[in-house]
């Protein structure tokens, strides 16, 4: 009916999920979705004097494949680059590192999210 929302895409819903996650981890979430040099970065935020890049992948159920194992070389190297993007336009010298926040969202329950903090290398 037109009174009813459409529920949010899967990813939105990771997204909001991982965001409040992390902040009862005790991050302060700085921005998302941030488009740079093509790439997009999920989540940035900060805990403590660490400035976080963080890739969220949800799932609707545990394939053959974790989330977290979809992550690969060419991803990574593309975070990387948005990252120094980032950090240069921001005119920041901070530690930085890449967590990744795995989520498998059921249609019913709670979501399950495994957080993987420094889920690979900066350099």
């Amino acid at each position: 009916m037109w009174w009813q929302r459409k529920p949010k895409p899967l990813w939105i819903r990771g997204e909001d999920a991982a965001a409040r996650f992390l902040k009862r981890a005790g991050y302060r979430i700085l921005d998302r979705n941030v488009r740079l040099v093509r790439n997009e970065i999920d989540l940035i935020a900060q805990d403590g004097d660490t400035i976080v890049f963080v890739e969220v992948r949800t799932r609707a159920t545990l394939d053959d494949v974790p989330p977290e194992d979809t992550i690969g070389p060419v991803k990574q190297a593309h975070l990387r680059q948005a990252a120094r993007h980032y950090l240069m336009r921001h005119g920041r010298e901070h530690y930085y590192r890449f967590d990744v926040v795995a989520i498998i969202m059921p249609e019913r329950g709670k979501p399950v999210i495994t957080h993987y903090p420094d889920a690979f290398p900066g350099a």
